[in-house]
């Protein structure tokens, strides 16, 4: 069986304890946890008041909100959105949010954002 030579890819098995965790701005902390070339997952904890300012990319992204509030606004409609939810957000669409109650959301990107690499 021939295996698929990927350019990125995790480790098999990732601590979260343990990876990287990077200052993406004031009160914004997004870690790493688990990519290979055609996707990305990302954790993203959010401190009260913090802002994931708007911003637009070329990947599809899904955002699950682990724990908190967050209201979000992807293209023109802003929706508050808690534990539980979820958003889609399709490629190169305007999108951002702001932490009403501190937080933490997975963000999965496809295919992967090679700009949140260390090595890039």
């Amino acid at each position: 069986m021939n295996k698929k030579v990927m350019k990125y890819s995790s480790s098999l098995f990732m601590k979260g304890s343990e990876e990287e965790k990077v200052t993406v701005s004031e009160g914004v902390i997004r870690q790493n946890l688990g990519y290979d070339d055609s996707l990305l997952l990302a954790r993203v904890s959010f401190e009260s008041d913090s802002i994931g300012y708007i911003h637009a990319h070329s990947h599809s992204q899904v955002t699950y909100v682990e724990s908190g509030v967050f209201d979000f606004t992807i293209g023109s409609e802003t929706r508050r959105l808690v534990a539980g939810d979820c958003t889609y957000i399709p490629p190169d669409t305007k999108h951002g949010t702001v932490c009403i109650e501190a937080g933490v959301l997975l963000d999965f990107f496809s295919p992967i954002r090679e700009d949140f690499l260390p090595e890039n």
